[in-house]
């Protein structure tokens, strides 16, 4: 495995332990109300804006073509859903409990890597899966003692988390296994300019005229500087900037791809857990904010079924016998994906 594979692999893992931790500053500071996403604008736009130069300057690759670029912007629309339900749980459940369950998402990767792209499944995997759906029901215990709006958070993020898992499986597809194939850096503009736009029109047309509403005065409610503002969305974009660029580059580079960007989580998990009672707790949020009992017996479990499942993986992909074994499957994602 080449150096810049794993680099990436270790930037994927701490920016995705740094977006919960600064969303919960965020919420703090009163910029986090879900009916404006004014945080998520920035977290599809700075990447777009970024990113624009290098996509068009890629040298010795080509676009794809129309219907291919349609097909990312698809998946774009269906991952904003996905990422909308799951930081909006994040702030009212979080960082902990949003950790233990997204790290979910190598489970449900592997699912959809199994009804999609053809992927089997032995029994010491399947054995995992059971294993982390265990681990969630010992969260939802806990989430059930926080109250109904971190009970209500968890539940957002279950079902977000189980959504993106599949959209992990379709950006594989369509940088791998579609008969025309976006780079890293092509789906990655698509996505994040397609979801950036719709998120900037929300802001015109919703934001706008609610923002003394929502966004200003929960601002002055928290003492929160027109700067410190500036800072934290600017930083939670840039993180974005970050974990956007390797997480398709895992996707499209990185052994088993979809799975093995799923079984990262697990990790991303483990340090948000930790972080998380370090910085936050008696200092900021209530006791969703700590550690517990419950807790730790969930992200043990969660986390011992990502580590196992992770531990079966293949160590390559081959595409070709995917394509000679499910040519059907690969026959619709080249026309459906």
């Amino acid at each position: 495995m080449s150096l810049p594979v794993v680099i990436s692999a270790i930037f994927f893992i701490l920016s995705g332990t740094a977006q919960p931790l600064v969303l919960t500053l965020l919420k703090e500071a009163g910029l986090a109300n879900p009916n404006c996403q004014l945080y998520m604008f920035f977290y599809y736009f700075v990447p777009a804006l970024f990113i624009l130069p290098f996509a068009f300057g890629e040298k010795d690759t080509s676009w794809p073509g129309k219907f291919t670029i349609l097909k990312s912007c698809v998946i774009a629309g269906f991952d904003l859903v996905c990422l909308t339900l799951n930081y909006t749980g994040a702030a009212m459940a979080g960082p902990t409990i949003f950790a233990i369950i997204y790290s979910s998402v190598t489970i449900w990767t592997a699912v959809f890597s199994r009804m999609i792209l053809g992927r089997k499944m032995n029994v010491w995997q399947w054995v995992n899966v059971l294993l982390v759906f265990i681990g969630l029901a010992i969260t939802a215990t806990d989430s059930a003692q926080g109250g109904s709006h971190v009970l209500k958070g968890s539940f957002y993020i279950v079902v977000g988390s189980s959504m993106h898992g599949m959209t992990y499986v379709l950006n594989e597809a369509i940088m791998t296994i579609t008969e025309q194939q976006l780079s890293v850096l092509q789906n990655n503009f698509v996505q994040s300019g397609t979801n950036g736009c719709l998120l900037l029109a929300w802001q015109f047309f919703y934001t706008l005229p609610h923002f003394n509403e929502y966004i200003w005065n929960p601002m002055i409610d928290a003492n929160t500087s027109v700067w410190y503002a500036s800072i934290l969305l600017g930083g939670f974009g840039l993180l974005s900037v970050l974990h956007t660029y390797t997480y398709f580059f895992t996707l499209a580079k990185y052994p088993s791809g979809a799975t093995s960007a799923g079984v990262m989580k697990g990790l991303q998990a483990v340090l948000v857990f930790v972080c998380t009672d370090r910085l936050y707790c008696n200092k900021l949020g209530g006791p969703e904010m700590c550690f517990s009992r419950a807790k730790f017996i969930s992200l043990i479990t969660v986390c011992g079924g990502v580590f196992g499942y992770g531990y079966t993986i293949p160590t390559s992909r081959d595409y070709s016998k995917i394509h000679s074994e499910n040519h059907e499957t690969t026959k619709l994602l080249s026309v459906s994906a």
